[in-house]
């Protein structure tokens, strides 16, 4: 591995952490909002971190061998932004100055892909480290894919984080360090910023475990450093420890450190009101006197200080090309992995992939959930950045490869185990299970998904926005779709899910209406590269015959013409998944009485309104205003398509504990009651 050359701490790496203090009091302060203290009290910490751990070259803020950081308390940007200033990455002193302002390179919270060295976003609590954990797991199992034989230290690189009392108090933290303590991570350092400060005041009214008795029960190494006497950050005892949790990769590393928020603000350290509140033009002149600046100075940044930080460019070009020359010989005698990398580095995909995905006959109903799950083992074979499981629902949800292995370490007595595998096994943890993807996206080269049951994406929801919002390619596999669920209940079956999720802007959310439907949209996920998540069903759908109705080739566009009438439809009959048999139904009661309907199915939404306007006016004219949508959940976010003379066939309730054909047929999702609301819509429309 690549080593970090640290050297001698300096009058200078002295100075850099007093104005980096300073520089965060002065960001606030300017303007007027956001959070001081802990970007004051860990300034030595987040210093000692980029100038003398981790591997990283500023001048290439993308180097496949670097090591990671995760800013988990996110709240606390100025802590990432200054390092980033000081260490060259492209943010100016200008920038510090544009704090949390429009426009800026520096908002209130990081935002992956807004800032040079900025990993991910974060901001929601406990965010961060969970999806710190998803990229510790992506960088064994990319090893896995190019150094399965430990034969380099290339691949070898660390995911160090700083969290915050607030991080390690929400539950998803919990969740994700309860597996990485399982999966025995290594390569996973923690920071744990133990101020006993949040906005309330001190954590003690809520918030009084022994952390580092239960990080221990996860398996974790735990390391506990003290403040000094006067508050102050023990600077040498934090850089030994880290020092052991680097060299420590058996076992995920937190270390416990103890801090006083804001310091060395003589009123405001130790206090809530520095947790969220500008400290006031005088107590920021006071503490520069304290860290023996000039209070009448703002945002103080010596050249000779910001020279002597950003000689870690140099450093960092150093290790990188050091770990070029390697990389070369590698590839080298490597030239099979090394394309794969290659390939991976470009997000391409091999030629004719696509020739995998299975064609389902006709002759046999098939559940949305088994097709997936076919599709699923087939795309494994020819793609081996593909992996991905369940929140223990892989029989259920259909999430197993075959002969894939379960992804766990060398340590672990399970069958089957093996630290590449290709199985991730999340536990009950829906809401890390999310973050953890993001986490392995994130992390760069692979395709990962994870499944669990439709209900409880409502768990995950704050990782499925996340995702959303920095625009990766997390892909979330949500089974058992409806009131088809059946026996189970009303507590198992989504009635307002399918609605909630199509509100998270930048999500394709799939529900597709057979099996063919589903590999199209599987094949659609893979080459998009964005996030989504496919909505599946528990019970058997047919599988219609693509000689009667339009290729499922239409799923690409989001909705398509199954069906048409001959000549200018009466009515549009617009379903999804498992209802769109019966429109299939009532365009045949319909032909019957001389009524002529279109059938169009609309698996994705959101694709749909991706398409031009002219594509859009073929599926759905805008002079045939009678439509009928059909979908087992509630009717919102429908009234924008079926207008003001459509008719909604939804569920604005909740089911019952019945087998699915009564509560389909109860709740009035049959043919016929499908024909009669578009003879309603008809009448409504005028015609």
């Amino acid at each position: 591995m690549t080593q970090v050359n640290r050297g001698i701490w300096t009058a200078e790496d002295n100075k850099a952490v007093a104005i980096s203090r300073a520089l965060a009091a002065d960001a606030v302060q300017k303007v007027g909002n956001g959070h001081p203290g802990t970007a004051m009290s860990l300034a030595p910490v987040a210093y000692t971190l980029f100038q003398r751990f981790l591997k990283h070259d500023p001048s290439q803020p993308e180097w496949l061998g670097r090591d990671r950081f995760v800013l988990s308390c996110g709240h606390s940007s100025l802590t990432l932004y200054i390092q980033l200033f000081l260490s060259g990455y492209g943010l100016s002193l200008d920038d510090l100055k544009a704090f949390r302002t429009a426009g800026s390179l520096t908002p209130a919270h990081p935002e992956y892909g807004h800032t040079k060295g900025v990993e991910i976003t974060t901001g929601p609590l406990g965010s961060g480290i969970a999806s710190a954990v998803g990229m510790a797991m992506a960088a064994r199992f990319e090893k896995g894919l190019l150094d399965p034989e430990g034969k380099t230290s290339l691949f070898d690189h660390n995911i160090w984080v700083i969290a915050s009392d607030g991080d390690l108090q929400e539950g998803m933290s919990a969740e994700a360090s309860s597996l990485a303590g399982t999966q025995a991570l290594g390569n996973l350092k923690v920071i744990y910023d133990d101020n006993r400060i949040s906005i309330e005041g001190d954590t003690h009214v809520s918030f009084t475990e022994d952390v580092s008795a239960r990080y221990r029960a996860y398996g974790w190494h735990v390391i506990e450093v003290a403040a000094l006497a006067d508050g102050n950050v023990d600077r040498d005892a934090l850089e030994a420890a880290m020092v052991k949790a680097e060299s420590t990769t058996d076992a995920p590393t937190i270390i416990r450190l103890k801090t006083v928020i804001a310091w060395p603000a003589p009123k405001a350290r130790g206090t809530s009101k520095s947790h969220g509140s500008a400290l006031g033009l005088d107590e920021v002149a006071a503490t520069k006197v304290e860290l023996g600046l000039n209070p009448e100075e703002t945002f103080i940044a010596p050249d000779e200080i910001v020279v002597h930080a950003r000689k870690v460019i140099d450093r960092g070009q150093s290790a990188r090309a050091a770990w070029e020359k390697e990389f070369a010989t590698w590839s080298s005698a490597n030239p099979e992995a090394a394309a794969l990398l290659a390939r991976l580095q470009k997000r391409e995909l091999p030629a004719g992939w696509e020739k995998a995905l299975p064609v389902f006959g006709s002759d046999k109903d098939v559940a949305t959930r088994a097709a997936s799950g076919k599709i699923i083992n087939e795309i494994a074979k020819v793609l081996p950045e593909f992996w991905g499981g369940s929140a223990d629902l892989g029989e259920s949800n259909n999430t197993t490869i075959e002969e894939g292995h379960s992804f766990l370490p060398t340590t672990s007595a399970m069958k089957d185990a093996s630290p590449y595998g290709r199985i991730i096994h999340f536990g009950i943890r829906e809401h890390a299970m999310g973050a953890i993807l993001n986490g392995i996206a994130l992390h760069g080269l692979t395709k990962a998904f994870g499944g669990t049951f439709l209900v409880f994406s409502d768990y995950m929801r704050g990782s499925v926005r996340l995702a959303a919002l920095m625009d990766i390619p997390s892909t979330f596999v949500w089974t058992h779709d409806s009131i088809g669920v059946g026996e189970d209940g009303p507590t198992h079956q989504p009635v307002e899910h399918v609605a909630s999720l199509r509100a998270i802007p930048n999500l394709a959310v799939i529900r597709p209406a057979d099996a063919n439907e589903t590999a199209i949209a599987w094949r659609e996920v893979i080459t998009r590269h964005k996030p989504a998540g496919f909505i599946l069903s528990r019970q058997n759908l047919p599988v219609l015959d693509r000689t009667e109705f339009a290729s499922a080739e239409g799923v690409s566009k989001g909705a398509y013409i199954l069906k048409d009438s001959e000549g200018t439809p009466d009515v549009i009959l617009i379903a999804t998944g498992s209802e769109v048999q019966y429109a299939v139904g009532a365009q045949k009661i319909l032909a019957e009485q001389g009524v002529k309907a279109r059938v169009v199915s609309a698996p994705c939404i959101e694709w749909f309104n991706q398409q031009s306007d002219s594509y859009k006016e073929t599926v759905l004219p805008a002079a045939v205003r009678a439509r009928v949508s059909v979908e087992a959940g509630i009717a919102q976010g429908w009234r924008e398509l079926i207008g003001d003379a459509g008719v909604a066939i939804s569920l604005e309730h909740y089911g019952a504990s019945a087998a699915a054909g009564v509560l389909f047929k109860e709740y009035g999702f049959t043919s016929e009651n499908v024909a009669n609301s578009a003879l309603a819509s008809i009448k409504k429309a005028g015609k």
